[in-house]
């Protein structure tokens, strides 16, 4: 077969062109792009394609035995969407709804025309459709008619209860956006404890700023949820804070490589996860179980109770998120200081 002259020297500039182009650690920055643009896809579909109830905190309220007869039978419904249980009374179902103990309630009374089916939109509109699908079934199948009251109503300017999760998210987006940033104009790890903490200071304060911007725009300014501003406010910086701690940690541990791992936990793992499209009792198990130990599951869930549930049941929430800051600030501190040691070492080793 005949040669053409000069082609293994073209063909060898090119191969080196390529290798001068994309160094090997390029290479693996891009598999991990690759991996985690998939696993974004199989968390999101994963947990929204098919939101199913599952074990739905639900209280019945009923005369005597009917109580008994009535939970029976919600809790017999096919795949176990609801887990009943009974109630002393109308007055015990609406507390525990605001104390967000249960999602819904159903209230039988023979002698009216009508049942009365108990839920919260505020907790999120497509749970409470759900619920009133489910109770007008069985509802209808004993020849009862069922009327629907909102105990927690979600305000006409937020539609299908989605804007404390996007606030959230919002929130979520500063904190390792800015950590990020951080790392781009001044290198991934703080070069000791004292840059450390610069960095973390300056993080303080951006979340501070972020937070009360979120509570603002979507209090005041559009009117999109009800609530204290004040409480808002902190827990915007609060989350922005616990993010944004979380990155720099992940930055000193790993270098740039931090910036995916924090884009793995907070976008691809905890944004499906967080209650926020579908709350948590229409996830998949996964999700559902780790949607409130991360930032915007525990950020959405502590939203969602300032504006509409009077504030209840937010500790262990915030408990979560404050984990995360504190951790954040540790492992960020512990980083840099192991760090100057190990560039203390190799400075002594070189002189």
């Amino acid at each position: 077969m005949a040669h053409t002259p000069g082609t293994g020297r073209r063909d060898g500039f090119f191969l080196g062109e390529v290798r001068d182009a994309v160094t090997p650690r390029a290479t693996l920055l891009v598999l991990g792009v690759i991996a985690l643009q998939l696993l974004f896809i199989a968390s999101y579909v994963g947990a929204l394609h098919d939101p199913t109830p599952r074990d739905v905190p639900f209280g019945v309220v009923a005369p005597g035995a009917a109580a008994d007869r009535t939970a029976a039978r919600l809790d017999a419904l096919p795949g176990a969407p609801l887990d009943p249980r009974t109630l002393s009374g109308e007055a015990e179902a609406r507390r525990q709804i605001t104390d967000r103990e249960i999602d819904g309630a159903l209230i039988v009374d023979p002698a009216a025309p009508a049942d009365r089916l108990l839920v919260a939109t505020g907790g999120g509109t497509v749970l409470a459709t759900t619920l009133k699908g489910l109770v007008g079934t069985v509802e209808e199948a004993g020849g009862r008619a069922v009327r629907t009251v909102d105990v927690a109503p979600a305000s006409g300017h937020d539609f299908d209860g989605l804007s404390s999760f996007y606030l959230v998210v919002g929130w979520c987006v500063g904190g390792y956006l800015f950590a990020s940033i951080l790392a781009i104009s001044s290198g991934a790890r703080p070069a000791d404890p004292g840059r450390a903490v610069i960095r973390l200071g300056v993080m303080a304060l951006v979340s501070v700023i972020g937070g009360l911007g979120g509570a603002v725009i979507v209090g005041p300014v559009l009117g999109a949820l009800p609530g204290s501003v004040t409480a808002l406010w902190g827990l915007g910086a609060l989350v922005t804070f616990a993010v944004g701690a979380a990155t720099l940690a992940l930055q000193g541990i790993f270098g740039i490589v931090g910036i995916g791992l924090a884009i793995l936990l907070v976008v691809v793992a905890g944004n499906p996860s967080a209650g926020g499209a579908f709350p948590l009792p229409l996830l998949p198990p996964f999700w559902k179980e780790i949607g409130p130990a991360l930032p915007p599951g525990a950020g959405t869930w502590t939203a969602r109770s300032i504006a509409y549930f009077e504030g209840n049941a937010v500790t262990g929430p915030l408990l979560v998120l404050s984990a995360w800051a504190v951790a954040g600030i540790l492992v960020t501190l512990l980083a840099s200081t192991l760090r100057r040691g190990r560039d203390g070492e190799t400075a002594a080793g070189a002189a």
